[in-house]
């Protein structure tokens, strides 16, 4: 959508101030530990854009509060797996060889949209050692969310996900569907019959840049619209609006142990159906 559209189609600017206003009629409290997906244009025209929308977000938080957001970083992979777009094999050996290692403070999501961009570089907030699948946390619990992020399963036990799972977080769908809904994948560790893989990406070992392999599993968020609208007939999910935007926010442990549930009967079901 063209900025010219956006102004348009949008009431009266939004501000600072009034998503603040709308994210507390949502629901959102001081004091949460809030994981956000976000959509920037789904909002409407924002006064100040994504620096607006996160300061908004840390207004109601507070500092009691604890905001993450994942910064994901995919074009860091082997690319002998990359398919939009794929680039010739020849090429797979000097990308391996030359491309830069991860870095929390310099690289840059992919993918993931203007308002996770500002929040990743803003001075007080921590991000993830994962190369593919970090998380910035900011507030009262960022150091314990994002430390010792496993880099083997990134999205399991050992990452920011089941660190917001101990303390009971909550998920903010700003705009957008299940699909972007990164806590889901949490459940597809947990539930048996995941897909062993293996996956690399450059990280600075040992201080030296190496081209590194580590174990994971074969994940597929395409399934999650579907596995949310199933939440939704049986669980509570608060849905508002936020500037322009249509919003979810649920706790995420009753949908990560809906998701655990449905992913192991769908794998079952379909194991079944294999033989």
């Amino acid at each position: 959508m063209s900025e010219h559209t956006m102004v348009q189609e949008t009431p009266e600017p939004r501000t600072r101030q009034s998503l603040a206003h709308d994210l507390r009629q949502l629901g959102v409290q001081p004091g949460m530990t809030l994981l956000v997906h976000s959509s920037l244009s789904s909002l409407g025209w924002v006064c100040g854009g994504a620096v607006a929308v996160v300061q908004a977000l840390m207004d109601v938080l507070t500092g009691e509060g604890t905001l993450i957001m994942p910064t994901q970083s995919g074009d860091l992979s082997d690319p002998t797996h990359w398919q939009r777009p794929p680039v010739p094999r020849e090429w797979w050996p000097i990308i391996q060889e030359t491309m830069p290692a991860y870095d929390p403070h310099l690289t840059p999501t992919r993918g993931m949209g203007a308002i996770v961009e500002v929040f990743r570089a803003h001075p007080d907030t921590l991000r993830s050692a994962h190369p593919n699948v970090s998380f910035a946390a900011w507030g009262k619990h960022a150091e314990r969310i994002i430390a010792h992020h496993s880099l083997d399963y990134g999205l399991g036990e050992g990452s920011p996900l089941a660190r917001m799972y101990e303390l009971d977080g909550s998920i903010l769908l700003l705009g957008v569907g299940y699909d972007s809904c990164t806590a889901l994948h949490l459940a597809e560790y947990r539930a048996p019959g995941g897909s062993e893989i293996e996956r690399a990406a450059p990280i600075i070992e040992n201080g030296q840049r190496v081209w590194k392999t580590y174990r994971d599993i074969d994940i597929d968020s395409d399934i999650f619209p579907e596995l949310g609208a199933d939440f939704e007939r049986s669980r509570a999910a608060i849905i508002g609006q936020v500037g322009s935007a249509t919003c979810r926010l649920l706790r995420q442990r009753p949908l990560v142990n809906f998701g655990v549930e449905w992913l192991t009967h769908r794998r079952q079901a379909n194991i079944s159906t294999a033989k």
